[in-house]
């Protein structure tokens, strides 16, 4: 029999590029979405006849309730994702990424299973030169890492439970969001030809967003191995300085002028370097390069242009 998979938030940057990739695994697959951004991300898939879409907000109980309970497998992808975004509506946020996870907990029987995202910037400021694993202690320093840290305590509350701490998320989808790191800073290297960056010697971790939908395939493979705990997500080879990332693109497109303030301050204060060793003894490896993902967005922002800019990002 097929089993049957729920993707709230499905049609977002990482459904979009995720539920494709579920269908051709056999799944049948259902997505709850409230297209906010007015996106038609999935509708390359319409033709599928294992996929049914149905606009709604994972916040309301009675759209989720009926899904949820004939569902064999959740994947929660909805989610007010980034700190300025939350920041700007924190009572929607805390909704969005909290309650309605810990509503839909609620709904669930035992044998229910729930692979779902969080953030590794749960990690808030790492210790220097060392490595955050799934034991190193979380100290978010945003709204948006402590409802995510909540949520993550919540399902793995229950049996059947796999949570993965992706990285910052890097590349092409059909819901293109250019407010990531990655594809920010490409973005501003092809249409401004230079930044100034605000506490360059800020760390993070990167992963392609192919390589997130490859780790949730993995973790449905080898589910009753994996299951009731925490995974970081990431390139082992991608822990770089926001410097060192402007560096790479400027490999790529060589007129990138990158400057430095003394003065300012980042918003975001994360600051922390990711092993990845866990997931990888797993049997699961990110394989997109940083270089090869830098080389797909240059491509991608022809299609994109500069005044319609708003529409692909999340604040």
């Amino acid at each position: 029999m097929t089993e049957h998979i729920l993707v709230t938030g499905g049609a977002g940057y990482l459904g979009a590029v995720l539920v494709p990739k579920l269908l051709e695994a056999g799944f049948r697959v259902t997505v709850i979405d409230n297209f906010m951004y007015g996106q038609n991300s999935l509708a390359a898939v319409c033709h599928e006849r294992g996929f049914e879409v149905v606009r709604g907000d994972v916040c309301d109980a009675a759209v989720m309730k009926p899904w949820v309970q004939q569902a064999d497998i959740i994947i929660p992808l909805a989610a007010l994702v980034g700190a300025p975004l939350c920041d700007r509506e924190p009572e929607k946020a805390t909704a969005t990424n909290k309650t309605a996870i810990l509503s839909m907990m609620k709904l669930l029987s035992r044998n229910q299973r729930v692979l779902m995202p969080v953030t590794n910037s749960g990690y808030g400021v790492g210790e220097k030169d060392k490595f955050c694993t799934e034991e190193s202690p979380l100290r978010p320093v945003s709204l948006y890492g402590r409802d995510k840290v909540a949520a993550e305590e919540a399902i793995l509350q229950h049996a059947n439970a796999i949570s993965f701490r992706l990285a910052t998320v890097f590349g092409m989808s059909p819901r293109m969001r250019i407010d990531l790191l990655v594809n920010d800073f490409t973005y501003r290297a092809v249409y401004d030809g230079e930044i100034t960056l605000y506490e360059g010697h800020f760390r993070r971790n990167f992963v392609h967003v192919r390589d997130v939908a490859r780790a949730f395939l993995h973790g449905l493979r080898h589910f009753e191995v994996m299951r009731g705990q925490a995974y970081n997500v990431g390139l082992s080879d991608a822990n770089l300085s926001k410097r060192e990332l402007c560096e790479r693109i400027q490999k790529h497109l060589p007129k990138f002028v990158i400057r430095e303030s003394p003065d300012g301050r980042d918003p975001d204060q994360r600051d922390y370097l990711v092993s990845n060793a866990k997931i990888e003894r797993a049997g699961f490896q990110a394989i997109v390069s940083l270089d090869d993902g830098i080389r797909e967005l240059i491509k991608g922002y022809t299609m994109i242009q500069k005044t319609a800019a708003n529409r692909y990002s999340n604040v």
